[in-house]
């Protein structure tokens, strides 16, 4: 498995740090050597798996909330959890968790405790999985070569979940519900509350990006913020990703009559791809700010070159084995 080079760990960083390191790197070189910096640490075959862990995640997730709503026996909740997919998941990849939504919904009117159940628990399995796997994707990118202790990283894997998850389940109610609760404001009130409701939500996202950037990775913990600019710009990544699919498949005549029945999983494995890419790439900008700080910007680590071979010609190279 490839790594980056490593990021040294510092000390005593603030924000005025941070935006003085942004000033002299500047902002395009920045982005370009993060990106490297993500190639280099094989970010891409990460996201991938954390793309598939998410779908699961999402399917679960959707599963416990609507068999939430059967033990309460309230419908309302699940038609604003379908209402809310619709309207923030892009094209046919809406299909996929709406089909999970009214399915589980058939399922908790004959046994009300079964979805919750089962919901709850793979969403704690599988949202485990996820972070385990972001542990990774964050260490290959700031060059630490060895995970946690499977009990240790699992473990806390299982605790972002939930706390990081906390703030993400905030945003979604948020998306879900905030009109229901500013219909019981003033009309003043309930103009700010419409308006508002929307950057408050993006900023649980926000701080949900940078508590995983700050305790997954195996190193000392930065200060928030240099990671500020990390998570605010997967947040910005996985926003136009997401509206950039949704006027795609809006768009498209041809998407749907291509893939069949299969759209709705393809269309949500590439939103899940394209925002697992956008969650590392912001990772990654968060690293080599951090190790131009420190003196040592490049992206591969060197000791890797030590391994190629300096024999330039044929018989140099059948010498030496």
């Amino acid at each position: 498995m490839s790594t980056a080079g490593r990021v040294p760990e510092t000390w005593e960083l603030d924000g005025d740090d941070a935006r003085e390191t942004l000033k002299r790197i500047g902002v395009r070189r920045l982005l370009r050597d993060a990106f490297m910096r993500l190639r280099f640490a094989d970010g891409f075959s990460h996201a991938r798996s954390m793309a598939f862990a998410t779908s699961l995640v999402l399917v679960q997730g959707l599963i416990a909330i609507v068999g939430f709503a059967s033990v309460v026996s309230d419908g309302s909740i699940a038609r604003s959890v379908v209402r809310v997919i619709r309207s923030a998941v892009p094209g046919p990849a809406h299909r996929v968790l709406t089909d999970a939504v009214t399915q589980a919904y058939r399922a908790g009117t004959s046994s009300q405790w079964l979805p919750l159940v089962l919901g709850t628990v793979g969403a704690l399995i599988t949202g485990a999985t996820l972070f385990g796997q972001l542990e990774r994707g964050l260490n290959r990118i700031y060059g630490v070569e060895q995970d946690r202790p499977s009990v240790r990283k699992y473990g806390l894997a299982l605790l972002l979940f939930v706390s990081a998850g906390a703030l993400g389940a905030g945003a979604f109610v948020v998306f879900a519900f905030g009109r229901s609760v500013g219909s019981s404001f003033g009309s003043e009130a309930r103009t700010i509350w419409d308006v508002a409701r929307w950057p408050f939500a993006l900023g649980l996202v926000c701080a949900a990006m940078a508590l995983l950037f700050r305790w997954s990775a195996l190193r000392r913990k930065k200060a928030w913020s240099w990671l500020a600019y990390g998570s605010a710009l997967s947040v910005v990544l996985w926003s136009a990703c997401t509206l950039g699919l949704g006027l795609m498949f809006q768009v498209s005549t041809s998407f749907g009559d291509t893939y069949g029945p299969l759209a709705g999983v393809v269309a949500l494995q590439i939103w899940t791809l394209l925002s697992a890419i956008s969650v590392l790439y912001g990772a990654a900008v968060a690293a080599q700010l951090e190790a131009v700080r420190a003196g040592e910007p490049e992206v591969q680590d060197p000791h890797k070159l030590d391994d190629v071979p300096a024999a330039t010609d044929a018989g140099a190279l059948v010498s030496t084995y």
